[in-house]
């Protein structure tokens, strides 16, 4: 049999409820590292509840699957790498849900056979929500028949709840991090040394723990030429930052293809668009060929960068914006332009992260970065930047910061 529905199995003591209710909301397990609080959880969950088996399946919405995370009683559920495919509803369903699962009709999981394998009769689930999402599924079962009183449902309900705002706060710090790593391991560990130019960037993770798609690359291309590259990913945490890590490599290899900066992007486009059909970016991509003393720029969707020249107040540079890549716009060709770089010339480029605020106009903080650039060596206009514009306000959004300066004298990149 899969559910079964009520019938007492723990004390009806007001006492031994209450301590029980103790048991599974214990704050002092909060200090368990994620994989040995979900374990204990579980191990008191069996006891309290006299089943032989508990298990947590996570929901990945992405791949709307339900997989085994951590179990008690049937371990090798977790080793197997058990999961289950539970389709587009489930989410909504079970968000909806403050029951258990008490029938196999209405359980999206049709996780029976692998507990059945395990000799387990009778088995129950409750999502597991935090924050109005779904996080899982805690399941319990027995190898006997068993009926399930509602104190056992509500106490199943509590652990369910307890597990999930666990996992929660376990995957925002474990996703921080780890987006963080790989921002930054992604990052130019060292800038080109170009003869004329002074070249620098700064990097600024933002407070919210939700970002993490911004970018910048510099490389020498076979000509001898420099690309430069400035992105930012739509979208927010691990999954951007994993795409943002696909795109910089993707845009490197079209880069050995060819030196048009927009068949780069295009090319760039049609693999977003195929391969990552739910993705979205903005990228400018420059190439500066130091002979000419000039950037030959395409740009998707990006703010363009600002110029700064001697005698002139900055501006935005005069450059037309094709459509982000992963649009898949294929009746329009993108577009490529020309910026000349005169001696003490300045062109810095910037993610959104840097001029949007909350509640603000985007055009006050243009107003700001254009007032903030001034011909200078690149380190002196980043650092000038950032403190007119940031100071000691950390950002909530990420923020890249990239400057070329063309300067009379060749001299060692900051970084």
């Amino acid at each position: 049999m899969f559910y079964m529905r009520t019938s007492v199995s723990s004390s009806d003591g007001a006492e031994e409820r209450l301590r029980q209710i103790e048991l599974v909301t214990d704050t002092a397990l909060a200090h368990l590292e994620s994989d040995d609080l979900l374990q204990e959880m579980l191990r008191r969950s069996s006891d309290l509840l006299d089943v032989d088996a508990a298990a947590v399946m996570r929901y990945e919405p992405a791949s709307e699957l339900l997989v085994a995370t951590a179990a008690v009683g049937i371990k090798d559920l977790v080793s197997q790498d058990i999961r289950s495919h539970v389709g587009p509803s489930f989410a909504h369903t079970a968000a909806g849900r403050r029951r258990p699962i008490l029938d196999s009709a209405h359980d999206p999981s049709v996780l029976l056979p692998a507990f059945q394998q395990h000799g387990i009769s009778t088995l129950i689930g409750t999502p597991m929500l935090a924050g109005g999402d779904i996080i899982g599924v805690l399941y319990v079962g027995t190898y006997r028949t068993r009926r399930f009183s509602e104190h056992d449902i509500h106490l199943l309900q509590l652990v369910a709840d307890r597990i999930a705002l666990a996992i929660r706060a376990s995957t925002t710090h474990a996703e921080r991090a780890a987006t963080k790593a790989l921002q930054h391991s992604l990052l130019p560990t060292k800038l080109p040394t170009v003869p004329g130019i002074t070249l620098d960037a700064r990097y600024v993770s933002g407070t919210d723990p939700g970002v993490g798609g911004d970018w910048y690359d510099v490389f020498t291309l076979p000509t001898g030429h420099i690309g430069i590259v400035i992105g930012d990913v739509v979208g927010n945490g691990l999954p951007a930052a994993i795409i943002m890590g696909r795109l910089r490599s993707a845009l490197r290899a079209y880069a050995l293809e060819t030196e048009d900066p927009a068949q780069v992007l295009h090319k760039l486009d049609r693999k977003v668009t195929h391969f990552e059909p739910n993705a979205m970016a903005t990228v400018a991509y420059s190439i500066y060929d130091p002979a000419a003393a000039a950037l030959r720029i395409s740009m998707a969707g990006h703010l363009p960068p600002v110029i700064a020249k001697p005698s002139r107040r900055s501006s935005l540079a005069p450059v037309p914006v094709d459509p982000p890549v992963g649009l898949g716009v294929t009746h329009r060709d993108r577009r490529t332009s020309v910026i000349e770089l005169p001696a003490h010339g300045v062109v810095c480029y910037y993610t959104d992260g840097l001029v949007e605020r909350r509640h603000r106009s985007i055009d006050i903080g243009l107003d700001q970065l254009c007032d903030a650039i001034n011909p200078a060596p690149a380190s002196t206009v980043c650092t000038t930047v950032m403190n007119k514009l940031i100071g000691t306000q950390p950002p909530d959004d990420d923020i890249a910061l990239l400057t070329i300066s063309h300067s009379e004298t060749t001299n060692t990149p900051s970084h």
